[in-house]
């Protein structure tokens, strides 16, 4: 009895001071564009689960969670999504094929927008990025918070490149997948070269699977123009990885461009690398004077005045 009496103070002190790392990170999901989203998220072979592999996220909502400590994996957002008369759930960008909400350990179909994570990696620090290697389907923005250590930059895909998206790459809906948020000939997604055409050159596979054999391409250049700091290619490490240590992040799809500033405060930036590229802020610009029904000079005269405000507030 006495040996208990000792011990049970003992065993509680350790059961109740687990040390704060076993929770590694609060990760807050914010949805920002114009229609519900549904969040898919995937944990790497060896990692901790997570509380949910997906679910439904309403514009202007959040859902915050606590990963686990030393979580590895990938998080991403499903658009356009439907339930069918059997009541198998689907999406036209980002399905994970398990015909439920939950994507219950299956990952996203490119063309997908990606944001991957490793906590608590070398040195104890986490390592990000936001990628475009599989395709790119909606804008995406990681900020760390409250960090120390690396350089907790933020990264992302602040452009919507959908309506750019070079013909040969773009995904668009047809009579047989319209939903109820996208009309006939809606670009809903653009593919990465490797998905359209399988080449190796493109994969960065069989003899071109080294970072001096694999090379930008016309295409990946076309992503990396748009999204500054977003993995463009396989081999693109240099400009797309970040590091930071005992954050949190937000990840807010469809981030308004206009607004980064504003949110990001003064985060610290990773070199003289731009999180958006100004210049590509208006690749739907076709598409969007064929629905104002502008003439040509005008709609540019309206271009040219948006651009001005933007570098006043920038």
């Amino acid at each position: 009895m006495d040996v208990f009496f000792l011990l049970t103070p003992l065993f509680l002190l350790l059961l109740f001071s687990e040390p704060k790392t076993a929770e590694a990170a609060s990760f807050r999901l914010v949805n920002k564009c114009r229609q519900t989203v549904w969040p898919g998220l995937l944990s790497g072979a060896t990692s901790p689960p997570l509380p949910t592999t997906g679910f439904t996220l309403r514009p202007n909502k959040a859902r915050t969670f606590t990963f686990p400590h030393g979580w590895s994996g990938r998080i991403w957002a499903r658009t356009h999504c439907s339930v069918d008369s059997a009541g198998k759930f689907s999406c036209l960008t980002a399905d994970c094929a398990s015909g439920k909400v939950p994507c219950g350990g299956a990952g996203a179909i490119p063309p997908a927008t990606l944001a991957e994570f490793t906590l608590n990696g070398a040195g104890g620090l986490d390592f990000y990025d936001v990628s475009l290697v599989d395709g790119y389907n909606l804008p995406m923005l990681v900020v760390a918070r409250g960090g120390r250590g690396g350089d907790c930059s933020p990264t992302g895909c602040l452009i919507d490149i959908n309506e750019g998206c070079p013909k040969e790459l773009s995904v668009t809906t047809t009579r047989g997948n319209v939903t109820e948020s996208a009309e006939i000939g809606t670009a809903v997604a653009c593919k990465s070269a490797c998905e359209a055409f399988g080449n190796p050159e493109f994969c960065c596979s069989e003899g071109f699977n080294t970072p001096d054999t694999c090379h930008p391409s016309v295409y990946s250049t076309f992503f990396k123009r748009a999204c500054p700091r977003s993995y463009s290619y396989a081999y693109d490490d240099k400009t797309s990885t970040f590091t930071c240590a005992s954050a949190d992040y937000i990840i807010i799809f469809c981030p308004p461009p206009y607004t980064s500033n504003k949110l990001l405060g003064g985060r610290r930036m990773a070199g003289e690398l731009p999180l958006v590229n100004k210049s590509m802020m208006y690749l739907r610009s076709r598409a969007v004077r064929k629905s104002a029904g502008l003439p040509l000079s005008q709609f540019h005269a309206a271009v040219i005045l948006i651009a001005v405000f933007w570098n006043l507030i920038m």
